[in-house]
């Protein structure tokens, strides 16, 4: 029996039993509800209204502190002998690039075929909002974060929902925050091994394939697909082994670079046809309040550009705050204020460079995907690419590769430490699952199990409303921490040695 014939039966046999699970989950988490004509997934209203609560609870935080936010990452209010593993700089890198991927690339291209150019807007707005969200989550995670005695570091909403909740409700709010704990440690875990393992291997191969000869290529074997998939698995299981340091050092380079790469691209595209740009911004402008030919109008352009962003920057899910917890850092704000750049990455810019790239070259395949034509979104941004020239879909691949095996690297240290809350900190346990998701990074090669990667998308959505709910019980928690720190800066500017007595250790200095 081929391993071909073998793959096959495993996906057809996962497929069959879990098929009916994945839908009817599916059917729960994105219930949609009819309005104005379209059809709007509660589960997006309920990221979008969290962004618009937070905006307003914190008077615009993501606007009046961006600069404070920026000068926080290039290390200007560091502090001597902060506990914690990584700086600023390689904290937000190591959660951007769990963020920045595929979704930025293909998820992009099926919102402007589906909502018209106008979903640019509502994903820019949306965007906006998410990094209130991200603020107020992060700076939870580091706020109740856990520092074992090897000076390693634990964060995120398995620990913060148990601590802060019950430390603001007492034993009832203990109990409630346990059992929340161990659902978002399950949840997180599951998405981790399928949705930010196997499905991105499994796509990054598929890209490397089609520039590559296609099936009939030197990589469209299955012999081609094994070696691709163990190369990608041992990649991530080196850096993997070294930690969350060994992930941001690695991260702290590569997502500059990846992102440096594609947004270098998107400008070449921009400049070659930038006597169609005024036009472009024109039609994402208007589109947004005059869409022609998307079904619901303004409020069907508004859902798809809200919902592309909510399942890119990933703000209000709980992920990030697992890797921003092990930041060097006495003011649990200061990385909350950190944070509230990645969605600034991720969707006002990365996000809103290819949907401009794929308005302005306006590649056929776009125009036949708003016709109604199945198109993947990959293919549309690759032709896009290619209309300046005909080798930059090549470029693309490399951003593809890029972004996959950063965003395998983030989401294998957040599955760590979900698994670890779960089964404990042993080295038997750590290494029980360093070798099962390295597995997981060789099946992805080889596997689709399409149902299961729909399996987890659901489970992490589902973690939003678990978090969210926490997130508004703490938020108070939040507010006092943002004072503390507000209070340290005002300090710190007034005496530029404030908090660096010669005793304490030299910080990380990091140039952005």
């Amino acid at each position: 029996m081929s391993l071909d014939s073998v793959t096959q039966s495993v996906d057809e046999a996962v497929s069959g039993f879990f098929e009916p699970i994945a839908k009817w989950l599916g059917e729960v988490v994105f219930y949609t509800v009819p309005v104005g004509g379209t059809d709007l997934p509660l589960i997006v209203a309920w990221l979008v209204v969290a962004g618009l609560v937070f905006t307003g609870w914190f008077g615009l935080v993501q606007l009046r502190r961006f600069k404070l936010a920026v000068d926080v990452v290039r290390g200007k209010y560091d502090e001597k002998g902060s506990t914690g593993e990584v700086n600023h700089f390689q904290a937000l890198t190591a959660a951007v690039s769990g963020t920045v991927g595929l979704g930025n690339i293909a998820g992009v291209a099926v919102a402007v075929s589906i909502g018209g150019p106008g979903a640019t807007f509502w994903m820019i707005l949306c965007g906006l909002l998410g990094m209130a969200t991200k603020f107020v989550e992060v700076t939870l995670g580091v706020k109740y974060r856990e520092v074992h005695p090897d000076g390693t570091v634990s964060g995120g909403p398995m620990h913060y929902l148990p601590k802060g909740l019950a430390e603001r409700f007492g034993k009832n709010g203990k109990v409630l925050g346990k059992v929340l704990a161990v659902l978002a440690s399950f949840l997180i875990l599951f998405f981790g091994l399928f949705g930010g393992n196997l499905f991105q291997v499994n796509q990054s191969y598929a890209q490397l394939v089609s520039v590559t000869g296609g099936e009939d290529g030197a990589l469209g074997s299955s012999a081609g697909a094994l070696f691709f998939g163990i190369l990608i698995a041992a990649l991530v299981g080196i850096v993997l082994l070294g930690g969350i340091r060994s992930i941001a050092n690695v991260t702290s380079r590569l997502v500059p670079a990846m992102a440096g790469i594609y947004v270098a691209a998107c400008l070449i595209v921009i400049v070659v046809n930038i006597t169609a740009v005024p036009d472009a911004v024109t039609s994402i402008v208007e589109g947004a309040f005059n869409p022609e030919g998307v079904a619901g109008g303004v409020l069907g352009a508004l859902i798809i550009g809200f919902k592309r962003a909510a399942f890119s920057n990933e703000a209000g899910l709980g992920s990030a705050p697992i890797a921003h917890s092990a930041v060097k850092t006495k003011h649990p704000a200061s990385e909350g204020l950190v944070a509230l750049l990645e969605p600034f990455i991720d969707t006002v810019v990365v996000c809103t460079m290819t949907a401009l790239a794929i308005v302005i070259a306006n590649p056929a395949s776009w125009g036949e995907a708003r016709a109604g034509e199945e198109i993947g979104g990959v293919t549309i941004t690759s032709d896009a690419f290619e209309t300046v020239l005909p080798w930059f879909p090549y470029v693309l691949t490399v951003a593809v590769l890029l972004f996959a095996v950063s965003t395998v690297l983030t989401w294998g240290y957040y599955g760590l430490k979900s698994w670890t809350y779960l089964f404990g900190r042993s080295r038997a346990s750590e290494v029980t699952y360093k070798v099962v998701y390295t597995v997981f990074a060789v099946a992805g090669s080889l596997l689709t199990l399409q149902t299961l990667i729909d399996m987890a998308d659901a489970f992490l959505f589902t973690l939003a409303v678990i978090n969210i709910i926490g997130l508004y019980l703490l938020a108070p928690v939040v507010k006092r921490e943002l004072g503390t720190f507000l209070e340290f800066v005002r300090a710190r500017n007034a005496d530029p040695n404030a908090g660096n007595g010669d005793d304490d250790q030299e910080p990380v200095k990091t140039t952005v």
